[in-house]
């Protein structure tokens, strides 16, 4: 049965984990979806993996309906939501609303993902009022990294901790059927996920939360340009990719491949003779 957010309700009430992934495409969200992952995030990270820029700030709202399609189509049980880049909300709850509107219809996911506390609390009303659901995101916005001086853990402080736990409380009234919480303390990630009703999702924020996500490529460990402090290497695909690639140009350039048994033959090889 296709997850939906009332799977991840029921799940925080069961006090059962949730497991997320971030993906890009149709190939990788067949596997994910047949692992049994219960939700996927297209996620602006694309921007990293995907495009090769050094941040996720020049994503575009193409760039997200383009990926998210594919993915969405590879789902058949999995919640498929989707990022709202840079720059396509922060300007009114309007222009929000429009660019929401778009990736539901036209990439047809279940819902998207916004960065931000109080201050796109009008956007995330404005969504769940027009029946779009909303997934929030504290802690490391990377939107705003620019703002944070690089890619710093937040919440450490008492004020930035008492900050993040005020936003918390305003998404969860404002709609938001879950929230990311990025690089975050583990204490005060556990003490959010206990005091909202809905579903906290952690990256970098300690095994209280309840559920966690990360980028497939980091744990595959095919995203070496920067491997964040939280990221765990399942496996290692990128060296075993690597290995192929390798073992394939050789073979090509030996002759060995294609061999008879990737080759296609002729009933009868006389007609080449009178041929031209």
């Amino acid at each position: 049965m296709k997850n939906s957010i009332m799977t991840f309700r029921e799940k925080k009430e069961k006090g059962e984990k949730i497991a997320m992934l971030t993906c890009y495409d149709y190939s990788t969200a067949r596997l994910m979806d047949a692992a049994g992952i219960d939700g996927v995030l297209i996620g602006d990270s694309l921007g990293n993996t995907m495009l090769g820029y050094p941040d996720t700030l020049s994503v575009t709202m193409e760039d997200m309906i383009r990926y998210s399609t594919g993915v969405a189509r590879g789902c058949e049980n999995a919640l498929v939501v989707m990022d709202m880049p840079f720059m396509s909300y922060q300007l009114s709850m309007e222009q929000g609303l429009m660019n929401a509107g778009r990736l539901m219809k036209e990439a047809r996911g279940q819902a998207v993902k916004l960065e931000g506390g109080a201050r796109v609390c009008p956007q995330i009303r404005a969504m769940t009022d027009a029946g779009i659901p909303v997934m929030a995101h504290l802690g490391l916005t990377p939107q705003s990294v620019n703002a944070f001086g690089g890619h710093r853990v937040q919440g450490k402080t008492d004020d930035a901790a008492k900050q993040l736990m005020e936003d918390a409380h305003k998404i969860e009234d404002a709609g938001a059927f879950a929230v990311v919480l990025e690089c975050v303390p583990a204490p005060l990630a556990a003490r959010v996920s206990r005091q909202l009703k809905i579903p906290t999702i952690g990256i970098g924020a300690g095994n209280g939360c309840d559920g966690q996500i990360l980028v497939y490529q980091d744990m595959l460990g095919m995203f070496n340009d920067f491997t964040p402090k939280f990221v765990k290497h399942f496996s290692n695909i990128g060296e075993e990719m690597s290995r192929a690639f390798r073992d394939y140009i050789s073979e090509v350039r030996s002759g060995a491949f294609p061999d008879e048994d990737h080759s296609f033959k002729m009933k009868n090889e006389e007609i080449l003779s009178r041929l031209y």
